[in-house]
């Protein structure tokens, strides 16, 4: 059989569907904080709705229950890894500094 003639055969892998990442049961609020830290990444920013794989419902409630949660201080705003790292070359500098003279 000449590749030209060939059909389109769809492969025999089953496709797992992957489960919701928010449950019947779970109730999307601001004092979850187990179910709202799913929904942010590293640097303390919402994760889109495709990665996140909702609905556009879970979504808008995910977003209002965040924001509650930072306003509440429940959650920072940002993520201040990078202002530590920056604190420790500023030490370092003044350090050096302090040897040279």
């Amino acid at each position: 059989m000449d590749k030209s003639k060939r059909t389109f055969l769809k492969s025999k892998r089953s496709l797992r569907r992957r489960l919701p990442p928010i449950q019947s049961g779970d109730r999307i609020d601001y004092k979850n904080m187990s179910l709202i830290s799913r929904f942010i990444s590293e640097q303390g920013k919402i994760l889109s709705r495709r990665v996140n794989r909702l609905t556009l419902k879970q979504q808008r409630l995910i977003t209002i229950a965040i924001k509650q949660a930072r306003i509440l201080s429940l959650l920072p705003f940002l993520n201040n890894e990078k202002q530590f790292e920056r604190t420790e070359s500023t030490t370092r500098a003044s350090s050096l500094r302090a040897r040279k003279r």
